[in-house]
């Protein structure tokens, strides 16, 4: 069995089973516990959350990173349950895909037409607009050999970025934003912003990832700062070389009224776009927000479908609930990408979708579909290749009444994290990945 020295977690078990990292010293300690408090102390996260120093620091980089690359932002969104890709990109030419679903079909008439053959979900219109203008394309028939066909396990794999035969404690991008604190030390690498609990995805060795709220009024918490500045200074206790609480007390306060005041400028700045009432829009509205306050934040996590087994779970009355998501998910992504294309903030970022497994063919005698395989992943963002990526997979070429994949997840993981990020992917990979052409340059 494969094993790579570099992948391992570093973590080392308790005697009740839980992991604690290592390796992390009473500076670093500090400097983390300061960011943390100091956003903390805006609202920015929610209890029991913490997260890392936030300062942007251009000296330290690792080697195998790439500096061109550190501006770029990655935007990870979790659909979760099982997405029914048939009917997101729909093969409605298809006669297996026709006789397949007697009431689930989509029709030529219906959909909107990608290229022959091919068309996105009727509640997907301003997605295909997306696609037409080039902002959205799509990888087709993705997935792994022999991929699990429940939702724990097979959603673990997709969040670990799965090696046979190795056991994986930390999540890929707890990995990837453990790898950005080598390269930018004492950074806030990734945030989870959403209502769910926070994904696997997102554990890390050393890196801790928070989950972001709403903003607060700044100014007012900007005001109760600067009281709290003035009243330790008063006390002659501020940065004291010999009292780390109160060094840490006065730099927690420092830091989050600078990190308030970047907030205020994105949060006050004029609106560009109008966004729909969606939790999924409010979710992107504010990752925007975050990318404009220019806190060097390089990797946010969006979820859509609630957590558990989730929304994409379509086993019955598929129909509306699929169609509800996606329209959900159509206007939110794109409300949200023409949102940062005004300022050309999209050029920097790349969104990426996935769920932990397709759909079969065939659809159930509820009206629903199953557990399945392959799926379409979806990217959005200003510097992507444009079009379709892949064929579709081939539905007379089934395994257990499902498509078969054809590119592995991994390689997509691969080239977002090495040509997007500019990080050294085998290092949280684990295993070398051939990359996916999804990039126009």
């Amino acid at each position: 069995m494969h094993r790579n020295p570099s992948f391992q977690s570093g973590l080392s078990s308790n005697r009740n089973g839980t992991y604690r990292s290592g390796g992390v010293d009473r500076r670093r300690f500090l400097v983390q516990w300061s960011g943390q408090m100091g956003l903390a102390m805006l609202g920015l996260l929610r209890p029991g959350l913490a997260a890392a120093g936030w300062e942007k620091h251009s000296e330290g980089t690792s080697p195998g990173t790439d500096p061109a690359k550190q501006d770029r932002v990655l935007v990870i969104l979790q659909m979760t349950g099982g997405n029914d890709g048939l009917n997101t990109v729909v093969p409605y030419e298809d006669d297996v895909y026709g006789r397949s679903r007697p009431t689930l079909r989509l029709r030529r008439t219906e959909v909107h037409r990608l290229t022959d053959g091919l068309g996105l979900h009727p509640e997907m219109k301003e997605a295909a607009r997306l696609f037409h203008e080039g902002r959205l394309s799509i990888v087709q028939g993705v997935g792994y050999p022999n991929s699990q066909r429940n939702h724990p396990e097979a959603m673990r794999d997709w969040q670990t970025g799965y090696v046979p035969g190795l056991h994986v404690p930390t999540g890929w991008i707890g990995r990837a934003a453990d790898l950005i604190l080598q390269q930018t030390p004492f950074c806030l690498p990734a945030v989870f912003v959403g209502r769910i609990e926070i994904p696997f995805t997102l554990r890390a060795k050393t890196a801790i990832i928070p989950t972001v709220a709403k903003y607060p009024q700044m100014p007012l918490a900007i005001k109760g700062l600067e009281k709290i500045l003035e009243k330790t200074a008063s006390n002659g206790d501020a940065a004291s070389a010999d009292n780390p609480l109160a060094e840490l007390a006065d730099r927690s306060c420092r830091q989050a009224i600078q990190i308030a005041e970047k907030l205020q400028r994105a949060a006050g700045s004029a609106q560009l776009v109008e966004y729909p009432r969606f939790g999924l829009a409010q979710d992107l509205q504010v990752v925007a927000q975050l990318i404009r306050a220019d806190l060097g934040i390089r990797i946010f996590y969006v979820e859509l479908g609630g957590g558990g087994l989730g929304g994409f779970d379509t086993h019955a009355h598929q129909a509306a609930n699929h169609g509800a998501l996606l329209r959900e998910f159509s206007a939110s992504v794109a409300a949200w990408a023409d949102d940062l294309a005004k300022d050309h903030s999209l050029d920097r970022v790349l969104l990426m979708t996935f769920s932990e497994f397709g759909r079969t063919v065939r659809e159930n005698g509820r009206r629903g579909t199953d557990h399945g395989a392959a799926q379409p992943i979806l990217l959005v963002g200003g510097r992507i290749r444009p079009g379709l990526i892949g064929p579709h997979p081939n539905l007379a070429e089934l395994e257990a009444n499902a498509p078969k994949p054809h590119t592995d997840f991994r390689r997509l993981y691969r080239t977002v994290l090495q040509e997007w990020l500019g990080l050294e992917a085998k290092a949280v990979l684990g295993l070398p990945w051939s990359p996916v052409p999804i990039l126009s340059s």
